[in-house]
């Protein structure tokens, strides 16, 4: 049986968990990683008519992981198949080889509907894991961008209607624990697999400390739309941090948190920190007015704000973009950055046996960026990111 690579990038700087390897190689068959290693080697792999990049000079990575992303490229999620695809289009071009697709607060009967269209997508875009629920189960206090008059308690009722419009494609819900009914809700959603978080709530330490109880395994957005660290009230970004089962997303666009906090929480929760986008629909396409959910938003300058009110409305970066201002300002290693945005995003899915390293058995999704951290090259089951765009 021929085994030769269908695919070869070869004397880059290979950044794989826990690797850090200078004149690597990749090999890619049948859309999985068939071999890596350093040096010449590569070419007693590389079969008739294989692809053979040449990476030197260049960073290549596993592809990235992205989950908390409402949209880009003009279009949201809420939106349907076609605005799904629009966004989608965008991000795999950034680099963005799996994601989640992450839906606002609306009324009951309006997220069903969306939850079936992104359901349906889902299931037809297998670089889709599944879908993210941002609401409605949030605090009005800290609500940000989302619809106040939409808020509520997460009644198991209603979780159960959501799952089952699902139909097995839902994969995190974001609630705030102080709301009634969480642990029970939390249960129903832990026994269907779908991983639970906290965010967008007013709640205390010991609050978050009972969620983690409860089963919540992930803060959405650490430090933003909740109580800050104060020395008598620690909130539930010290919960989240002190339990070492647990992991924290972290928006770092320049204006969610300060580079200072996030190397903060880097060395306080080591490899526990996930680098999400957030984007929204501006993300990849410039200033302007957008919409989040039935909110008008208002982008100046990169910033995406609720017209109304100047709450920020998520952000207008790429994934990649994050990753770039993680080692250049932030002053992550390159490493570290790259986990942040593979290994431990795919561990919080349940998903690191498949993504988020370059390692012979895993599915073959790399990016390869140049000594800047710009996007050169995507593959996504081993084949060019343009041959998913045809």
């Amino acid at each position: 049986m021929n085994s030769a690579a269908t695919a070869v990038i070869h004397s880059a700087r290979l950044i794989s968990s826990g690797l850090d390897l200078p004149a690597a190689f990749v090999a890619f068959r049948d859309g999985r990683v068939l071999a890596t290693g350093t040096g010449s080697d590569w070419r007693e792999l590389a079969g008739d008519g294989a692809d053979v990049v040449d990476g030197t000079g260049q960073v290549l990575t596993p592809g990235l992981l992205d989950i908390h992303n409402h949209g880009g490229a003009g279009a949201s999620y809420a939106d349907g198949g076609e605005a799904i695809r629009t966004a989608r289009r965008l991000h795999r071009q950034h680099g963005i080889t799996r994601q989640l697709l992450s839906l606002v607060t609306a009324l009951p009967d309006d997220l069903i509907s969306q939850i079936h269209l992104a359901a349906a997508e889902t299931r037809r875009d297998p670089t889709i894991l599944g879908i993210h629920l941002e609401g409605p189960f949030l605090a009005r206090q800290y609500c940000g961008a989302h619809d106040p008059a939409f808020l509520r308690d997460p009644d198991p009722e209603l979780v159960e209607r959501l799952l089952s419009a699902a139909d097995g494609t839902l994969r995190q819900v974001t609630m705030a624990p102080e709301r009634h009914h969480f642990a029970e809700s939390a249960q129903i959603l832990g026994d269907a697999g779908v991983v639970v978080a906290v965010g967008h709530t007013a709640a205390t330490f010991e609050q978050a400390r009972a969620a983690i109880d409860a089963g919540a395994t992930l803060l959405t957005h650490a430090f933003n739309a909740m109580p800050g660290l104060h020395h008598r009230a620690p909130g539930p970004v010290l919960a989240f941090v002190e339990d070492t089962g647990g992991w924290l997303e972290v928006i770092n666009d320049g204006v969610h948190v300060r580079p200072e906090v996030i190397r903060m929480l880097r060395r306080l929760a080591p490899g526990r920190v996930a680098l999400v986008s957030d984007a929204m629909a501006a993300a990849g396409v410039g200033d302007g007015r957008y919409r989040l959910g039935r909110l008008d938003v208002d982008v100046a300058s990169g910033v995406a704000r609720l017209t109304r009110e100047n709450s920020i409305a998520g952000s207008t970066v790429t994934l990649d973009v994050a990753i770039a201002s993680a080692v250049q300002e932030v002053g992550l290693t390159p490493l570290a950055a790259i986990e942040a945005a593979t290994t431990v995003p795919a561990q919080i899915l349940g998903v690191e046996d498949r993504f988020g390293r370059l390692e012979p058995g895993y599915v073959a999704d790399a990016v390869l960026f140049d000594s800047d951290w710009q996007v050169r090259d995507v593959w996504i089951d081993g084949r060019p990111v343009g041959e998913w765009e045809e």
